[in-house]
């Protein structure tokens, strides 16, 4: 059975992979991150983000600042290794401690990480710290229902689907029906070496384009 007794907060730790590594956000990754996510299509990544588009570098370097220094949320930065360049963040978000529950969100991939072994790396090493560092027993995944995309990427992650809170937000005026998706500490041992087998370097051509699928339950 799970530990029932209140869990230790994350920690502002910084976690290698063999892809990736996870930094917690700084002003000094402003620069980086904002060449990686700026151009046409901004918006679009935006578009399910919390929380108000930078129109400029400037902005970003501010939102990065205070997002680094963010009350409730921890922030990492996704490094590349082989870049030394920071594409992209995430968050450990609604953090509940004394119930060993935590959620991923705000999950920002700029084009050199989306879709790439580099972002399945950040959530599976998330996941690991999560379950076995922090030994929490619920790790979520929540988006607007309309975000086919993000609700691809959960079960295609090993996360189980569990529902929706209708009308549960009001954003950016618009009405969010919010999607609920978890993955639980009795489901990781199954699915860690899913992802180790898929995360191996053999499963890559030169090129790093995937050989088999992630075959997580969906």
């Amino acid at each position: 059975m799970s530990d029932l007794s209140p869990g230790l907060p994350p920690s502002r730790v910084t976690i290698e992979g063999l892809y990736c590594r996870l930094e917690p956000l700084a002003i000094q990754h402003a620069d980086a991150l904002w060449a990686a996510i700026e151009g046409p299509d901004l918006a679009a990544r935006y578009r399910w983000l919390p929380g108000f588009m930078p129109d400029n570098a400037a902005e970003h370097r501010d939102w990065v600042a205070g997002a680094a220094k963010h009350p409730e949320w921890l922030y990492w930065a996704i490094i590349d290794r082989q870049t030394g360049l920071c594409g992209g963040h995430q968050a450990l978000m609604r953090i509940r401690p004394e119930n060993r529950s935590v959620e991923i969100g705000h999950v920002l991939w700029g084009c050199g990480i989306a879709r790439s072994r580099i972002a399945t790396e950040a959530l599976f090493l998330t996941a690991q710290y999560v379950f076995e560092t922090l030994g929490y027993r619920r790790f979520e995944w929540k988006c607007n229902n309309d975000n086919l995309p993000s609700k691809n990427a959960a079960r295609r992650f090993g996360f189980v689907f569990e529902g929706i809170f209708r009308q549960d937000m009001i954003v950016r005026g618009e009405n969010r029906d919010t999607a609920w998706f978890s993955m639980l500490d009795c489901e990781w041992p199954a699915l860690k070496p899913i992802y180790k087998v898929w995360l191996d370097p053999a499963n890559f051509d030169e090129k790093g384009t995937q050989k088999t699928r992630l075959g997580t339950p969906r």
